[in-house]
């Protein structure tokens, strides 16, 4: 559509043919509906009743998951405002770990309240106003009702694991997997000069591997490689043994340029391979030398080099990840080499060595001063389980590691919505003029949670939010929602427990996002807007139903 302005009466055409422009109520509309929308695609997959998604790429690849952020990275979404939205999930990933579908939840239930306060003529500048004053005071109720936590309460921690997992592909074990969880985050966590505690999740290291079930995962002092030795001849087990991480190819070193070689007798040939072979002996010698027992190689190695190492009782494996070989550095104190030439003592790093012919893995534990690094050696039956497994876990690891950094936990199941949204509506009544619909408006975005995990239950969302407000009236501010028995319980005694800091950040976040759209009143579009179109039966008004999302949106539904 091209815009028009007349000056001495003539139409003044600013913008191309191609372009589209929605202004005033339309946009917010639109703009509504789209993040709506992509509130309403990750809902169902909220709490331990959740469900999960398929998402099926372009390339047939499958991922079958019910974690936000993935499902809404892994979706064609070919929207403006709804791209906005997904980065309220990658914001909420990236700062807490967990919480993209609260987040994103909290985000669509507030604009969709806004669209209700448009309608009664509330101008959205009062609503950005209200929702950021709220958002402020959620911020410190929740620190209020917020308990502490002793880095040391390893129980604490294990149900702050055991939370994030509830509903996710390690559930079913979540038991053994919180566990492991929290002796990793244990494992690389430190006290600073301050006292605090800080944790470095750069050596904590995952790995999966299928075949096995996932109550046979472990955690591991050092790193796991998913190789296996160069010859057979080598040896499968070096204790204390000195390693070498290397990053040049144990190999005829290739010219510069193009070369030709012509041999004119068979003694000329033998004088050549002689040579190669001279040279491959003296970078084995010059590793034997050096006293080195294991060698790790990030390309390739000769085959005759192979055969040289296992004569001199070195075990090796060619093709080693860059990212295993850096994890390896941290594991064995080492350094990682580009020239033979270079090493040394000090380059040198030490571990127990195994490799297990059952698994198909080498285990590298460390035993050096320098040494430090866990692994968390997830199993599973199928890809399809390790991958939801090492998500759900990785999710755990994050909150965990949050959680000793913050020193704060909640009650969870609903608890903490229902008792800062109560607080937030106190609140309201000594806010004036017309932000004070929007700050109620805000706390009822915030029971939007337990109404969606009533509703992911099977139960009815409305007996049980009146059943909490009555409780939380009492004075029980941790009392939430048992999804398995449809009671009001105490859920912090429960053992739900979740990160006070992940629900901060959830709270500002979908705030942030909702106040962002909400101060759009005109979309230009250099080219069409891919949500125009007519609306299906059950559409999402403005938005041209979920077209403008793509086909990936419309496969998974």
């Amino acid at each position: 559509m091209s815009q028009q302005q007349r000056m001495g009466g003539q139409p003044m055409i600013i913008l191309g043919e191609d372009s589209q422009r929605i202004k005033d109520r339309d946009a917010q509309s639109h703009n509504i509906a789209a993040a709506k929308a992509v509130a309403e695609s990750v809902r169902s997959t909220l709490g331990p009743k959740g469900m999960d998604k398929m998402l099926v790429s372009s390339m047939g690849d499958i991922t079958v998951t019910n974690d936000g952020v993935t499902i809404l990275q892994e979706m064609d979404i070919d929207n403006p405002t709804a791209e906005m939205i997904v980065q309220v999930a990658e914001t909420q990933e990236d700062e807490a770990g967990d919480g993209t579908t609260t987040a994103v939840s909290i985000a669509g239930e507030l604009l969709k309240n806004a669209e209700d306060l448009l309608e009664q003529d509330i101008h959205p500048t009062a609503m950005i106003k209200g929702f950021h004053l709220a958002s402020e005071r959620a911020r410190e109720e929740v620190d209020n009702v917020a308990h502490d936590v002793d880095p040391e309460d390893a129980e604490l921690l294990k149900q702050v694991a055991e939370t994030s997992m509830t509903g996710k592909g390690a559930e079913l074990d979540k038991d053994v997997l919180a566990q492991l969880v929290v002796d990793a985050v244990q494992a690389v966590t430190v006290e600073a000069d301050d006292g605090e505690s800080i944790v470095d999740l750069e050596y904590v290291n995952i790995k999966t591997q299928t075949g096995r079930a996932a109550s046979e995962s472990e955690l591991l002092n050092g790193g796991v490689i998913n190789k296996s030795p160069e010859h057979d001849d080598m040896p499968h087990v070096a204790d204390d043994a000195t390693v070498l991480l290397l990053n040049e190819a144990i190999e005829i070193e290739d010219t510069d340029a193009d070369a030709n070689l012509q041999l004119d007798s068979p003694d000329q040939l033998k004088t050549f391979i002689d040579k190669e072979e001279a040279q491959i002996r003296e970078k084995v010698d010059a590793i034997a030398d050096a006293g080195v027992d294991v060698v790790f190689c990030q390309k390739g190695i000769d085959d005759l080099a192979e055969h040289f190492l296992a004569k001199q009782g070195i075990l090796g494996t060619s093709r080693v990840k860059k990212k295993d070989l850096s994890f390896l550095r941290e594991v064995t104190g080492g350094d990682i080499l580009s020239d033979l030439d270079a090493i040394d003592d000090a380059t040198l790093g030490n571990a127990n060595v195994e490799y297990n012919d059952d698994d198909g893995l080498f285990y590298i534990e460390g035993i050096g001063e320098d040494a430090h690094g866990v692994t968390l050696l997830l199993r599973g039956s199928t890809e399809h389980v390790v991958d939801e497994l090492e998500r759900g876990i990785g999710d755990a690891l994050d909150v965990v590691a949050q959680t000793v950094s913050d020193g704060r936990v909640l009650a969870g199941g609903g608890a903490v919505e229902v008792e800062v949204a109560r607080r937030v509506r106190e609140y309201a009544d000594s806010v004036s003029g017309r932000e004070q619909l929007a700050v109620e408006a805000f706390a009822d975005a915030l029971e939007l949670v337990p109404r969606v995990l009533s509703e992911n239950a099977g139960l009815d969302s409305i007996d049980t939010l009146v059943d909490l407000r009555a409780a939380h009236d009492e004075g029980n501010e941790t009392a939430g929602l048992d999804v398995f028995t449809g009671d009001v319980v105490d859920t912090f005694e429960a053992g739900v427990v979740e990160s006070a800091h992940a629900k901060q950040q959830a709270v500002s976040s979908a705030t942030e996002a909702a106040n962002l759209v909400l101060k759009i009143d005109d979309i230009i579009a250099a080219g069409d807007l891919s949500t125009e179109g007519e609306e299906p039966e059950g559409g999402a008004g403005g938005m041209g139903g979920m077209g403008g999302m793509g086909g990936g949106m419309g496969g998974m539904m």
